[in-house]
């Protein structure tokens, strides 16, 4: 923060009452992490609860879940069908079609963890892959990125999923798969982000 440029106050921070210069000009749209203490710690995730200096000095308490991200792959084939996975998610109690994805480990190449659960979940590998960007799912509380990728160039073996994953392999036209997001009958958000985008990557669009 030190090294970016400072803006100047002009008195229009919430309950500020000066006018000109002020400390907290460079917390402008920003947020000071003063303390944190950690709540919990799991396999997957750890929450943290923060304590934060606001633009105008008060404070405020930021809870935040911190994630190690994750990456997801659009496979498309030669005739352009979408290879998709359906599974059971838990925390919603219900089954959900996605993209295949995958959780990466800690410091691990985004491309790499997509490649992996390409060959995990569906049982293929590709000659080409494009990035599509990445998405903060939950930006509000949850520290998770998740990187996009289309895969092309697909060939097949056999799937090889983790011990307690369970999932169909469904194969859909693209243009179904946009229909599907746009009639709202694909809710996750990181499968809806990506068919778009690569629909639009498809069509030439910048």
């Amino acid at each position: 923060m030190a090294n970016e440029e400072q803006r100047p106050c002009a008195g229009e921070c919430a309950g500020c009452e000066k006018s000109g210069s002020c400390a907290a000009a460079d917390l402008h749209l920003r947020e000071e992490q003063i303390a944190s203490e950690e709540v919990y710690h799991g396999r997957i995730i750890r929450v943290t609860r923060d304590t934060v200096r606001l633009e105008n000095g008060a404070e405020a308490t930021r809870e935040v879940v911190h994630h190690p991200g994750g990456a997801c792959v659009v496979p498309l084939t030669d005739d352009g069908q979408v290879l998709m996975v359906r599974q059971f998610r838990y925390p919603h109690g219900s089954e959900t079609l996605e993209v295949p994805a995958g959780k990466l480990e800690y410091g691990e190449d985004p491309e790499v963890c997509a490649r992996r659960e390409l060959k995990e979940e569906v049982g293929a590998e590709a000659d080409e892959f494009y990035s599509l960007g990445s998405l903060f799912p939950t930006p509000a509380y949850d520290k998770e990125i998740i990187y996009m990728y289309l895969a092309r160039g697909l060939h097949f073996s056999e799937q090889s999923l983790d011990a307690d994953e369970f999932l169909e392999v469904e194969k859909l036209p693209l243009y179904e798969a946009v229909r599907r997001v746009m009639r709202d009958q694909i809710p996750d958000a990181k499968t809806q982000i990506a068919l778009l985008k690569t629909m639009q990557l498809i069509m030439g669009a910048d």
